[in-house]
């Protein structure tokens, strides 16, 4: 039986078809749980431990603690993003192991396990860069129409062309987190169901933990809590920033159409679990990263002209030239300067 070509272009209701076609493509074992993943957390916890009881106990010259600090930031971030997997369900595990695992992958970034799932799962999932309801958006015009001050929040975040927007990422994943826990779960439907009050508890306990390490570490803070928090940032939100920003906005949340993959260096995308593959995942939430590989090839191979993958630095060049509100579904504005304007599309034949 000959497959559809999917190279066409498709209305609004064909996600459904190309996720079918993917999986009679590659079969129910590229779908099946893999719990025995989770054992990358005890290396990686190893390391972190191991990192920074070094830094503190053994007297090594500056350059060595940098060396092992940028190692102990790397591998916070490489815990995180298999937390991320954990928390979607692609390992199985009972909810215990994966809240457990949770705490270990995003507990350093100050997000409780609960909280996540509810962000990320539910909030961001459901309304992937969908107007002002996606929460991890700069939004519409719309809303700096309405609140004309909010306009001033875009100065530090990538395109606005300040010098400080090039730190953006060493903090604003946490910087983020904290604006969805303390202000988003107010008055969002998503989170009615989740303890607030709990969580901002939780979150406090976190950040009290690395205020702890802080003051046993001293001035070898920088490399005990400072190198690896931005380094957390930097990795996560190269990523993340570069998954949606970049995309039209969609009434009918199609992954292929409203996210954006990106290619980086092999030997470090199984470090960093495929969170390049990001339409794959958006696609395939509980799928295993381990599997993203054979889904990009799929979308490559059935769709190319419509799947976006760009090289990891393009996709980061892209994100620092361009603004980041929609006027339209398919312009991006800088609503401080409204002629500064640029169409998407013309960004992904670039990107081609």
């Amino acid at each position: 039986m000959t497959e559809p070509n999917y190279s066409r272009t498709f209305g609004a209701d064909d996600a459904r078809e190309i996720r079918n076609a993917v999986k009679r493509d590659l079969g129910k074992d590229a779908f099946r749980e893999r719990p025995l993943r989770a054992l990358w957390f005890i290396p990686m916890t190893a390391i972190i431990v191991g990192g920074i009881a070094a830094i503190l106990t053994l007297g090594m010259p500056w350059w060595a603690n940098l060396l092992v600090s940028l190692l102990v930031g790397h591998t916070v971030a490489c815990q995180a993003l298999l937390a991320h997997e954990v928390l979607h369900g692609a390992l199985g595990l009972n909810r215990k192991m994966q809240n457990f695992l949770g705490w270990l992958g995003f507990g350093p970034a100050l997000v409780p396990p609960e909280f996540w799932r509810r962000w990320h799962n539910i909030a961001h999932h459901a309304n992937t860069n969908l107007h002002d309801k996606d929460p991890d958006s700069f939004g519409t015009m719309a809303r700096y129409e309405k609140y004309p001050k909010m306009a001033n929040f875009t100065k530090p975040a990538p395109g606005s062309g300040k010098w400080y927007s090039y730190l953006f990422l060493t903090y604003s994943f946490v910087f983020h987190a904290q604006l969805v826990l303390w202000m988003q779960t107010r008055r969002r439907k998503e989170f009615g169901e989740l303890d607030r009050n709990k969580a901002i508890r939780q979150s406090l306990y976190c950040a009290a933990a690395w205020v702890a390490l802080a003051i046993a570490s001293g001035p070898l803070l920088i490399f005990t809590v400072v190198i690896p928090l931005a380094m957390l940032n930097i990795i996560g939100q190269s990523y993340i920033l570069t998954n949606h920003m970049l995309r039209p906005q969609m009434d009918n949340n199609h992954p292929v159409d409203n996210s954006m993959s990106v290619r980086t260096w092999r030997w470090l995308d199984p470090l960093h679990f495929h969170f390049s593959h990001h339409v794959e995942h958006h696609m395939f939430p509980k799928m295993g990263s381990d599997q993203a590989p054979k889904v990009r090839a799929w979308l490559e191979r059935e769709m190319p002209q419509r799947y976006v993958c760009p090289t990891h630095f393009k996709a980061l060049k892209m994100l620092y030239t361009t603004p980041r509100v929609y006027s339209d579904a398919e312009t991006l504005v800088d609503p401080l300067k409204p002629e500064r304007r640029v169409n998407v599309h013309d960004l992904h034949k670039k990107a081609a």
